[in-house]
């Protein structure tokens, strides 16, 4: 029978007690930080929940469980070295995506920007002023909480109530410690203080829109002086999901997230609601968004390719003369060619839109063919930045990748009696395409949605005539952003976020095909 030393027991309790923290202080603090962040998640989940988010509020929950699960159960130790990195990952990117795709099928814009439960409080909080209401005296209050009060009084028939928001007036025979003065207006009362009139205009300012009392009788300030009664104007009617009016009787039935009246007006806000395939229809078949966005479509792709093109050839010519061991003060040259990357990008973009601009600009003023206001030359402009931009670190990339071919094959090439052009054409640029294929995927999928130098050249512009926000330099992903929070006449999230999935479907589509094709590429190199 195998006895068990005090040793052994001791060795397993702290195996086990280090696994749980290494201390009864840490073990302590471990939970108490566990509890404040479940805690907080869980709070902000509940109110959220409250405002009817319920996709963020069921985001809150499930990351506030899985911390739990996580460092709480001893079975999933390994876990939490990557949770921290797990929870970042899909909160910032999977949920991102998973709300884009949601809100592409919704008509969530200007207008119907917050869930259906906070617009209809807000409806329901509007008041008016009932004909013939009577117009009422007012002193302020401040509450020992901070919270402020009136005291009305009607001139009609000297009934005087004290008013505090969400609460029916208290008839002035039913206020504690009330000692009033000769004019009707209270020197104390329990738990207020009475306020001096030089305080009046703060409290008007303080309180505009404020209703003390309730939203079904209550009174707002109007001025210094006066005080309005006010009734709820609008009730919400869920038998017919629908406004109705108490003060004209009018029905506002939602339609599409507004509430909307037969003779066409509306109530706002309103709130988002799924629409279906609405957003891609309205991008192929409305005339005002189909032009351009055709226009654009095009030309985005001709704006990635042109600018991988013109940067890897002067990258590519640069990298193969600056390679050539016998040119002089090489490393100085190298040095120097590579300057335009070691700038911030924003910074060389308003210098080079300084050195086109037409008045005071040193290219611009001497030749100006219209570098921010010709279609065609503003394309110009903006690849002639790009280009400036970009061969910096085409250049680095193709003066390694010519660096890792064997010369051995160059002088067997030579040889053969091939020429310089000949060995360029069937042995330096396939081996090149072969290292380098996946960066120039990579170059055309960074400037596919390169929103930074659009926006900083020109906005995009000029733009087109009769297109709203598009502009003849836009690319998809800045006339995205322009739908999205730059439109005239409102911005629309949905319509935008329906552009964003066109955009990963055909950027996903360029990158499968364009692997496809650098495998091809490597099948073509092992017969170099």
């Amino acid at each position: 029978m195998a006895v068990k030393t005090a040793g052994e027991t001791g060795g397993r309790k702290a195996s086990r007690f280090s696994e749980e923290g290494g201390s009864t202080l840490g073990l302590i603090l471990k939970y108490v930080f566990l509890a404040l962040v479940v805690g907080f998640l869980t709070f902000s989940g509940w109110q959220l929940l409250q405002d009817g988010s319920y996709p963020f509020a069921a985001t809150f929950f499930i990351t506030a469980l899985f911390i739990t699960l996580v460092y709480v159960r001893r079975t999933t130790v390994p876990l939490r070295w990557i949770a921290p990195g797990l929870i970042f990952l899909i909160l910032f990117q999977i949920y991102p995506v998973v709300f884009t795709v949601y809100t592409a099928f919704t008509n969530y814009s200007t207008g119907r920007n917050v869930e259906k439960q906070v617009a209809i409080q807000s409806i329901e909080n509007q008041t008016y002023v009932p004909e013939g209401a009577p117009t009422l005296n007012w002193t302020p209050l401040q509450a020992d909480d901070g919270t402020a009060a009136i005291w009305v009084i009607d001139p009609a028939t000297g009934e005087a109530h004290l008013a505090i928001p969400d609460q029916e007036w208290i008839p002035a025979a039913d206020v504690a410690g009330l000692v009033l003065g000769p004019d009707g207006v209270p020197t104390s009362l329990d738990g207020y203080t009475v306020q001096a009139n030089n305080q009046r205009f703060l409290f008007v300012s303080a309180n505009q829109g404020v209703t003390f009392g309730t939203e079904e009788a209550g009174a707002q300030v109007t001025s210094t002086v006066e005080a309005k009664e006010t009734k709820q104007k609008y009730v919400f009617d869920p038998a017919q999901d629908a406004m109705v009016d108490q003060q004209t009787g009018k029905v506002y039935v939602n339609q599409e997230g507004i509430f909307t009246a037969d003779d066409g007006s509306i109530v706002t806000p309103g709130f988002p609601v799924v629409v279906g395939v609405s957003n891609f229809t309205k991008i192929l078949t409305d005339p005002n968004f189909r032009g351009p966005f055709a226009r654009i479509f095009i030309w985005t792709f001709v704006w990635a390719f042109l600018s991988v093109l013109e940067t890897f050839v002067l990258g590519m010519f640069l990298a193969l003369t600056m390679n050539s061991p016998n040119l002089p003060m090489q490393r100085l040259l190298r040095v120097l060619l590579i300057l335009p990357y070691a700038i911030p990008p924003f910074i060389t973009v308003k210098v080079w839109v300084g050195l086109l601009n037409p008045i005071l600009g040193m290219l611009g003023s001497q030749w100006n063919p219209g570098w921010f206001t010709s279609p065609f030359w503003s394309k110009v402009g903006i690849l002639m930045v790009n280009l400036w931009l970009g061969y910096p670190y085409m250049f680095l990339i193709i003066l390694g990748a010519l660096q890792s071919i064997p010369q051995d094959m160059y002088e067997a090439a030579k040889v053969d009696g091939a020429g310089p052009l000949y060995q360029f054409r069937r042995l330096t640029l396939p081996l090149l395409l072969v290292s380098i294929g996946p960066l120039l995927i990579g170059s055309f999928a960074f400037n596919f949605n390169n929103f930074a130098i659009i926006d900083l050249y020109n906005q995009g512009g000029p733009p087109m005539p009769g297109a709203g926000v598009a502009g003849f330099t836009d690319i998809l992903i800045s006339y995205t952003y322009k739908i999205a929070f730059g439109g005239t006449r409102g911005n629309d999230y949905g319509l935008a976020a329906a552009v964003s999935i066109i955009i990963f479907i055909i950027v996903g589509a360029v990158t499968i095909f364009n692997f496809r094709y650098t495998g091809q590429l490597e099948e073509v190199s092992e017969n170099v």
